[in-house]
């Protein structure tokens, strides 16, 4: 597509009165300029390639060599688009005791800039594929090209628009670690704590002491073949009104097919400890399925999550949507 969707004008107008006859007088003219910004061109081939880069890694787990190198390759790509890159490393301990080697990423841009958005996605995978339909493959690690790599790749695109064209406020893209080492099915435990490690830890310890933003969009499983994104319950319960502008601006943009305006399930994600936490109200773009045999994506934990479950006009309609809310910020 070669749209380009407008975000407001800025008027001018200089008006004067114009008389003649006079030498001591001078004739003024009415001069109108009427300035206007296009949000860019969100580019779905460009952010597939940024899940295939991590895809090509493989499990994406902490501990691994594969962990490492993928994040040192998306800490150079933020450096890279113009940002200001930070990282935090931190030693968080699982459920079962195992401790973690955790690296959240952030890019910065206009660091300086009082009003800010947080932008996030998780960027491990899941050690497990525990949902898979073979036994077998229970403790095989997931490429995690939907969950974990596809929200990253959505906002790497954004980052690379960003070095083009800023907005009016900052914006901090953060990438965060171990979400999804939460409890194994085999154990029968539940417990929200098990998960989000990487968030949490930012949540109480921020990459900028006091750091504030407006508001804050996470992105989770968001390039899948025909997934519905509905109003995820904790996000409409502690950013109601963050929700309504995302949806509203999907349907400006005619992505309303994939953000359905109605209430989703709950999902123990990254974003329910940072609004709890950091007290920072920020909404989820999750994908639900109200009727089946999943409730996020049929690849959800098993080996299945690969690049053949990544499409790249999902990515398009969640890059454009989330460009649209940020470049119309005021």
């Amino acid at each position: 597509m070669n749209r380009k969707y407008m975000i407001g004008a800025l008027s001018i107008i200089l008006t004067c009165t114009a008389c003649g006859g006079s030498k001591n007088q001078k004739a003024d003219t009415i001069q109108s300029e009427i300035l206007t910004v296009s949000v860019p061109q969100f580019n779905a081939d460009s952010a597939y390639q940024y899940v295939k880069d991590q895809v090509d890694f493989g499990p994406r787990v902490p501990n691994s060599k594969e962990h490492v190198d993928c994040g040192n390759y998306l800490a150079q790509q933020l450096e890279n688009f113009g940002a200001q890159v930070s990282n935090q490393y931190a030693d968080l301990i699982t459920y079962d005791g195992t401790l973690l080697k955790a690296r959240n990423i952030i890019g910065a841009y206009q660091p300086a800039n009082k009003k800010r958005i947080a932008l996030f996605a998780h960027w491990d995978s899941r050690p497990w594929a525990d949902a898979d339909e073979d036994p077998k493959n229970h403790y095989k690690p997931i490429l995690g090209a939907n969950d974990g790599a596809s929200g990253v790749g959505v906002l790497l695109e954004i980052a690379r628009q960003l070095q083009q064209q800023q907005p009016n406020l900052g914006i901090d893209i953060i990438l965060l670690d171990a979400e999804d080492y939460g409890y194994h099915q085999a154990t029968n435990k539940h417990g929200e704590e098990s998960w989000c490690l990487g968030s949490q830890y930012w949540s109480r310890v921020p990459h900028v002491p006091g750091y504030n933003a407006r508001f804050g969009i996470l992105l989770d499983m968001v390039g899948g073949h025909d997934p519905k994104f509905y109003r995820e319950y904790h996000s409409d319960k502690y950013a109601r009104d963050i929700n309504r502008k995302v949806w509203k601006a999907a349907k400006k943009l005619g992505y309303d097919n994939y953000f359905i305006d109605e209430m989703g399930a709950p999902a123990i994600d990254d974003h329910l400890f940072i609004n709890q936490i950091a007290g920072i109200k920020t909404i989820d773009i999750i994908p639900f399925n109200p009727e089946g045999d999943y409730s996020f994506d049929p690849a959800w934990h098993t080996i299945n999550d690969n690049m053949d479950n990544i499409n790249p006009r999902t990515l398009e309609a969640v890059g454009q949507t989330v460009m649209e809310v940020i470049y119309n910020e005021k």
